[in-house]
């Protein structure tokens, strides 16, 4: 039965109308994989000599035990932000009498069929021919083969099983995320504990008893498991619809945005379709990788205060860069619907304001640890929050009235250029310069203070005259509202 589901996937691929479009992105995508391919393959026959350079006092043995779990740690980040959910291709035989067991066990397979599973492969095994059989012999090599195949698969099946709860919870996918980021900075930042030493302990005594190598084999087939049963029991859709509904509520109800009316009701379907779609989903985690950018600026003793501005804005606003400049492009597929509809405009654009200024707010909240460099930093971080929320959104949504291209949320975030145009590009210039065009004279000839106040200045202008910009911002929208559906009907 299995077989004849991969015969009906390769029809269903040659019998599409985007064939020929799918064919040369397969081959742009496989040259692309090929490369990193070779790179991961030339490391791992280097990696002896590698470590060797890295880690000059240890045993090298040593070295190759202490990296595995580190590897296999971002191995899972990576894995949550870019591998596929093989999810939808049963979908037609789901009312077709086939057994449940035979859909989930489909679906459970061809999970297997990813290119993160090969990497582990290619890039340890070269070491365990070259030295771990030299050193300790077949049986141990084998031992370390086994378990890196278990770490494999049960990276594999923990990073689907995340994906798929954070499916019905957006904030699963965070917390899985925040979890895994706090984990590193503990090691490599904060020091309190070492991977290196932990993956060292388990990996070091499979060369004195290869059968702890059963440990991670048994992991993975244990997440297998938990997926498997978690696949069964919601493989129907009208399953998954029936436990939404008993829920009293879902993770974006959020009772704060009541308050707001039709203004928060807008915004907390924005919400949703955040959380629950791949590419804007990782416009938010993004936002919460570079929250560590300060790090670059504030540790780095070449780099002036200056930078802080920078770094500021880029931190508190981050969302609305990676966010922000596909506006009004995340509805493209029902934009023609909100044309029609009753909402107002004007409410539209205010739920857009609220939806940068809640998401800011919490990222100026995330950066506050920064003034742990001083209070100068975060008196200019919270500059920049209010120059985010006050200029940078109000310059993002008029870019957005001159966007008219579309993007279609059912496709991957990964290597995932739809709607990237010049108008993106352009939009980068004024967020960059406008702040430096207000603040720069004045660093200039050292009254930093000075130009700080006049950004501050500016911004709380923009943010009492909000309203007044939502009206021009309304009026040019209807000059233009037919060319952007125009625009967004082009597939």
């Amino acid at each position: 039965m299995i077989s004849t589901f991969i015969r009906h996937e390769l029809k269903a691929f040659w019998r599409s109308k985007n064939t020929g479009k799918s064919i040369a992105i397969r081959v742009v995508m496989g040259i692309l994989i090929l490369y990193l391919f070779l790179n991961v393959l030339a490391v791992g026959i280097f990696l002896d000599k590698m470590l060797e350079g890295i880690f000059p006092d240890d045993d090298l043995v040593k070295s190759f035990c202490g990296i595995i779990l580190v590897y296999f740690l971002f191995d899972l980040l990576f894995r949550l932000q870019l591998q596929e959910l093989p999810t939808l291709r049963v979908q037609p035989y789901l009312h077709l009498p086939i057994k449940r067991n035979t859909l989930v066990r489909y679906l459970a397979i061809t999970a297997v069929f990813s290119m993160f599973n090969l990497w582990p492969f290619i890039l340890f095994l070269p070491f365990v021919f070259k030295i771990i059989i030299t050193d300790s012999g077949l049986l141990v090599a084998f031992a370390f083969v086994v378990a890196i195949a278990g770490l494999t698969v049960f990276n594999n099946y923990l990073s689907l099983y995340i994906k798929r709860k954070s499916n019905l919870n957006g904030w699963i996918f965070l917390i899985a995320a925040a979890i895994l980021i706090l984990i590193t900075t503990c090691d490599f930042r904060w020091h309190f504990y070492s991977l290196h030493d932990i993956s060292y302990a388990f990996f070091g005594r499979i060369i004195s008893n290869p059968a702890f190598a059963i440990i991670p084999l048994a992991l993975g087939i244990v997440m297998y498991y938990f997926n498997f049963l978690y696949l069964k029991q919601n493989l129907y859709l009208e399953e998954l619809t029936a436990h939404k509904i008993q829920k009293d509520k879902s993770s974006t109800d959020i009772p704060f945005l009541a308050h707001f009316g039709a203004v928060g009701d807008l915004a907390a379907n924005e919400i949703k379709l955040v959380l629950r779609n791949k590419r804007p989903r990782s416009a938010l985690i993004m936002g919460l990788f570079f929250m560590f950018y300060g790090l670059i600026f504030y540790t780095n003793p070449l780099l002036n205060k200056n930078w802080a501005v920078f770094a500021g804005m880029f931190m508190t606003g981050i969302f609305i860069i990676n966010y922000g400049q596909f506006m009004f492009s995340w509805q493209g597929s029902h934009f023609d619907g909100l044309l029609v509809s009753k909402i107002s405009f004007t409410d539209f654009l205010k739920a857009k304001y609220l939806l940068f200024t809640m998401v800011s707010t919490i990222a100026f909240l995330l950066s506050t640890p920064y003034v742990y460099f001083g209070w100068r930093i975060l008196i200019t971080h919270l500059i920049m929050y209010l120059w985010n929320i006050g200029i940078n959104t109000t310059i993002m949504l008029f870019f957005a009235n001159r966007n008219f291209r579309r993007i279609d949320l059912s496709k991957s975030a990964s290597f995932n250029w739809e709607g990237v145009g010049a108008t993106q590009l352009l939009l980068t210039f004024p967020l960059l310069i406008a702040p430096y065009i207000f603040y720069g004279p004045f660093a200039l000839f050292k009254h930093q203070d000075i130009g700080l106040a006049v950004l501050a200045g500016l911004a709380i202008i923009f943010i009492l005259t909000r309203n007044y910009w939502i009206k021009q911002l309304e009026a040019d929208f209807y000059t233009k509202r037919y060319q952007i559906a125009e625009g967004f009907r082009n597939k």
